[in-house]
């Protein structure tokens, strides 16, 4: 595992090779960023999305969070991070597609779906617990579909998956773009175990592999 040296040691190598060799794309860069697709993916240091789909710097605009999760339009409260980023793509960027990732293995709705942090008081899981809050009501579906079986921690992952596609669509900037054609919403999950990235099918609801 890295510490911070070793995160300078590998910003050293990056300087020196792949900065290096792209440097005429990294001067377009810092005259702006015009990138295609807003990805909304989890916070966890397994899923990174510019790994996954093999992309380069400039491609891809990406909000990362506890279980990837979006929330819906609120104008009460006084910070609003994943909503600033997604006005900013959507209205500033004009991205004309936005995907959902969920993982495996997600830690955030792991807590979702076995209520840890449910009394924990802010700064010992409080926070986490208010997050993952957006979840309550899919939780509930899946634990009358699943119970305690292996199969309830996939269906609360797909499940956040489709919990922020559904709040993308309650901001008018999102709702109005999709439907006039201007801006696609996808949902995807990537496997950590066995690398398999499956797509969902906003039709059916049913993921399946891409």
């Amino acid at each position: 595992m890295i510490d911070f040296s070793e995160l300078v040691n590998g910003y050293r190598r990056f300087k020196s090779g792949e900065w290096t060799r792209q440097r005429a794309r990294w001067a377009e860069l810092a005259d702006g960023q015009s990138p295609k697709v807003m990805v909304i993916a989890c916070s966890d240091s397994r899923v990174d999305p510019a790994t996954i789909f093999d992309t380069s710097p400039g491609e891809m605009f990406v909000v990362r969070n506890v279980a990837n999760l979006v929330p819906p339009f609120e104008t009460g409260g006084a910070r609003h991070g994943v909503s600033a980023a997604l006005e900013f793509a959507v209205t500033q960027l004009e991205v004309p597609e936005i995907l959902v990732m969920g993982h495996g293995g997600c830690g955030g709705c792991r807590a979702a779906l076995d209520q840890s942090f449910k009394n924990a008081r802010l700064g010992e899981g409080g926070f986490i617990s208010s997050w993952i809050g957006l979840l309550d009501e899919a939780r509930e579906e899946v634990v009358h579909t699943h119970g305690n079986s292996p199969e309830a921690g996939r269906a609360m992952e797909y499940a956040a998956v489709k919990v922020s596609l559904e709040n993308l669509r309650t901001f008018s900037c999102v709702r109005e773009r999709e439907a006039d054609g201007r801006i696609k919403l996808h949902g995807a999950y990537f496997a950590i175990d066995d690398g398999q990235l499956h797509l969902l099918d906003q039709e059916t609801g049913e993921f399946s592999p891409a």
